[in-house]
């Protein structure tokens, strides 16, 4: 039920993912991706709530999408934006002299925002009342600082994604869950010292 609600969630982007070739059709997937971060952010707030043992999945999901959209979709908005940036400035720089040095360090930002974006998602899932600013801070510094985690939770979602390329049905109905679980519950450990501190302070 998870992975049909936060498929249900992002369905446009899904729909384009599965039907278009993505190297002609990105600019669409740019525009539709931002979609995509309420649906996983949602999930990640049920895997939250579901220490008490509930069993329950469609409304805790719905209860969190409409309590986490807000923040969620400014997020992948910002995601979205840096890394159709820094895709256009790898396709720009890749033919000149300095590939060899701008290429390696683009793509190492791109994997930096992909992980704070993470890890952002994860903690308006975690704090949805937060000031934005502050959670993009924090995630921006513990992405790199805790980078063996960045790398952790963003393999996870790469072989999601590789089998999602291969194998759609498989990916959307039986691993997305699961693999989504994994990079919670990493993302989560991650944020611990962050986390700590809204406890205290609430």
């Amino acid at each position: 039920m998870g992975n049909l609600l936060t498929c249900a969630a992002s369905l446009p982007v899904v729909v384009l993912l599965m039907t278009t070739d993505p190297a002609v059709s990105w600019p669409w997937i740019a525009l539709t991706a931002p979609l995509a971060a309420p649906a996983l952010t949602a999930m990640f707030r049920v895997f939250r709530d579901s220490g008490d043992g509930s069993s329950a999945v469609v409304r805790p999901y719905l209860r969190a999408w409409l309590l986490v959209w807000r923040r969620s979709m400014i997020t992948g908005l910002l995601i979205t934006a840096v890394l159709v940036v820094l895709a256009v400035d790898v396709r720009m720089l890749s033919d000149t002299p300095f590939s060899v040095i701008t290429v390696p360090a683009l793509l190492v930002l791109a994997f930096v925002a992909l992980a704070a974006g993470l890890l952002a998602l994860v903690a308006v899932s975690e704090e949805p009342t937060a000031r934005l600013r502050d959670v993009l801070r924090a995630s921006l510094v513990l992405s790199v600082r805790r980078w063996p985690f960045s790398i952790v939770s963003i393999v996870v979602l790469g072989v999601q994604v590789a089998l999602f390329a291969n194998y759609p049905a498989l990916a959307l109905g039986l691993t997305a869950a699961p693999a989504l679980y994994v990079a919670w519950a990493n993302s989560r450990y991650c944020l611990r010292p962050v986390l700590a501190v809204a406890e205290a302070t609430s």
